[in-house]
């Protein structure tokens, strides 16, 4: 069974009505006014119209032919400039019922005008909105003083009918406004979570690096006294420290530019990011700097999404951190659970270590194990931190597993 398509919706007719409504209001706005003053001649459709004086009829001549356009053309500005348009088009209308000529198409411009001004206007809404209506009171007053047979329901009606056009237009600018709002606060929203995600990053790979450098100087300082032949490794060591900090550094500096790049360049991005795969070279920087870390994996590991790769390997870093810190050559163990929907990451470290503190992450962002907490409930996992009852600090993560399938050939 087949379903058929709007004809709005066919792409011949979608292309021409997405070029349409690129172009500039004023030449839309040109047509409407081009088209109404067009139809307001053709005699088949004289009689649909706004209609109100029921005066005696007088026969058409140059005057009135001026009314009809001076009730069409000021569309052409209705957006740009609504107050005018409305104040033009209704004097033309008001003329037009006094003088008793008799109803066009054209008069269907005020209802456009009364629209516009509505959806449009921006500054003296409720000063225009007055003025218009006391220039219809006067209008119904001068429409009975010449004879009209309406009655005050009748022009009470009227006026509904020209309100309902208003509040139309009104309604309409309100939801563009509301929506407008939305948009702006979204993106504050996704301007401030990316910035709190820089931070996270920015604070891991500085953190640890130079935690690490500051440890590994300090041994070499010491090694220059007692074993001089011993101080290379250490000045290899932040070396190797460094050239990772300046990486991972570039990695991030890559992330922040990429804007509008191919998929290509994205997935080998992608493959230069912290990833489970490095563990182990954090561990051995680790081992390096002086810190005794035991590594164990259990399970088979298989290739996961970028952010779940990323968070694991953040807790990690952060966990060998804190280490080096606060326990600086105590036994430390990692060991990485790979499970077929979750991935469990713990990190050990013995002896009567103090807890570091974990500030609750403010408006910029979390920092530590705050700032890990938070990264791991964004991918609805969890992490446990605190002292362990036979001495020592410990952490533990759960993160659900995400694993990625078989790129297909291109």
């Amino acid at each position: 069974m087949t379903t058929r398509q709007a004809p709005w919706s066919l792409p011949l007719l979608r292309a021409p009505l997405d070029r349409w409504q690129e172009r500039d209001a004023l030449l839309k706005d040109g047509v409407l006014a081009l088209a109404l003053t067009l139809a307001a001649f053709v005699p088949t459709l004289s009689g649909i119209g706004a209609q109100i004086g029921d005066l005696p009829g007088r026969p058409a001549n140059v005057l009135s032919v001026g009314l009809v356009l001076a009730h069409t053309l000021p569309l052409a500005v209705r957006r740009r400039w609504p107050a005018a348009c409305l104040a033009v088009v209704a004097g033309a209308f008001a003329v037009h019922q006094s003088l008793g000529f008799a109803t066009t198409f054209a008069s269907v411009g005020l209802y456009l005008a009364l629209y516009s001004a509505g959806a449009h206007q921006v500054r003296f809404r409720h000063g225009l909105a007055a003025a218009a209506g006391a220039g219809y009171a006067v209008l119904a007053v001068v429409l009975d003083r010449l004879g009209s047979p309406q009655s005050v329901p009748d022009y009470l009606a009227f006026s509904l009918v020209l309100a309902a056009v208003w509040l139309a237009g009104s309604g309409v600018r309100t939801r563009r406004t509301e929506e407008a709002e939305r948009r702006r606060l979204a993106a504050e929203a996704a301007t401030a979570a990316e910035r709190a995600r820089i931070a996270r990053e920015l604070h891991d790979v500085v953190t640890h690096h130079v935690t690490a450098m500051v440890v590994q100087a300090d041994a070499a300082q010491f090694l220059l006294a007692s074993a001089p032949e011993r101080a290379g490794e250490g000045l290899t060591a932040i070396s190797d420290t460094g050239r990772r900090a300046l990486t991972e550094l570039r990695y991030l500096l890559g992330v922040l530019e990429a804007t509008g790049e191919s998929v290509a360049a994205d997935r080998a991005r992608a493959d230069r990011a912290p990833a489970l795969g490095r563990v182990g070279d954090l561990v051995e920087r680790a081992r390096r700097s002086g810190q005794p870390v035991e590594f164990s994996e259990q399970g088979e590991r298989r290739p996961q999404g970028v952010d779940v790769e990323l968070a694991a390997y953040r807790v990690v870093q952060e966990t060998l951190t804190n280490a080096l810190k606060h326990a600086a050559g105590r036994p430390t163990r990692v060991l990485l659970r790979y499970g077929d929907e979750h991935l469990g990451i713990e990190v050990a470290t013995d002896g009567p270590v103090a807890a570091p503190v974990t500030r609750k992450p403010g408006p910029a962002g979390g920092r530590g194990l705050a700032g890990l907490r938070a990264r791991v409930r964004m991918l609805d996992g969890e992490l446990e931190a605190g002292p362990r009852p036979e001495g020592g600090f410990e952490v533990r993560a759960t993160i659900p597993a995400k694993t990625l399938q078989e790129r297909p050939r291109e």
